[in-house]
C-alpha cells in the first residue's frame, strides 16, 4: 500500500501577492509598450541613423521574428530553469538590450539589439501571466486575470 502525501501548493498572500501582481503586469506592459513605440518613431530612426524607411522597417520585423521564435519555448524554458529564474533573466535582457538599443550607432546595430530585446520580451507577456495564475489560488484566478487584463490594457 502506498502511502504517499501529496503536498498541497501554497499560495502568496498579502502584500507579497499584490507586489508580484504589480510586478509582472509592469514587465508586460513594458514588453507590450516596446513592441508598438518603434512604429511611432520610425522616421526619426531613419533620420538620426541615416537609414532608409526600408532598412529602418528592419527594426521593427527583427523584434517580432525573435519574439515569434521564443514565445513557443517560453514554457519548455520556464520548466528547464525555473520560472522565476527565467522570468528574472528574460526583464535583464530586455533591459540591457533596451539600453543598448538607444545607444546604437548604425541601423544595423539597432537591429541586432531589436533581436535580442525580443528574445527578452518574448518570454516577459507569457510568463508574467504565469506567474500571476501561480500566485493566486484557484477560486481567485478569475480575478488575477482580470487584474492583468485591466493592467495591460490601462499601460499602452
Amino acid at each position: 500500500m502506498d502511502t504517499t502525501i501529496l503536498q498541497q501548493p501554497t499560495y502568496e498572500v498579502g502584500v507579497r501577492k499584490w507586489l508580484i501582481t504589480i510586478t509582472v503586469i509592469t514587465c508586460a506592459i513594458m514588453e507590450l509598450i516596446d513592441t508598438s513605440i518603434v512604429n511611432v518613431a520610425t522616421r526619426q530612426i531613419a533620420g538620426n541613423l541615416g537609414a532608409t524607411i526600408e532598412e529602418t522597417a528592419w527594426v521593427i520585423t527583427a523584434y517580432a521574428i525573435s519574439n515569434i521564435i521564443i514565445i513557443p519555448l517560453t514554457g519548455f524554458l520556464s520548466n528547464i530553469f525555473g520560472r522565476k529564474i527565467y522570468f528574472t533573466a528574460s526583464v535583464i535582457l530586455f533591459t540591457a538590450a533596451s539600453f543598448l538599443c538607444g545607444a546604437s550607432g548604425s541601423i544595423w546595430m539597432l537591429v541586432f539589439w531589436r533581436v535580442v530585446q525580443g528574445i527578452g520580451g518574448g518570454a516577459l507577456l507569457a510568463t508574467a501571466q504565469t506567474i500571476l495564475v501561480e500566485t493566486f489560488p484557484p477560486e481567485e484566478v478569475d480575478k488575477a486575470n482580470s487584474i492583468f487584463g485591466a493592467g495591460i490594457i490601462m499601460g499602452p
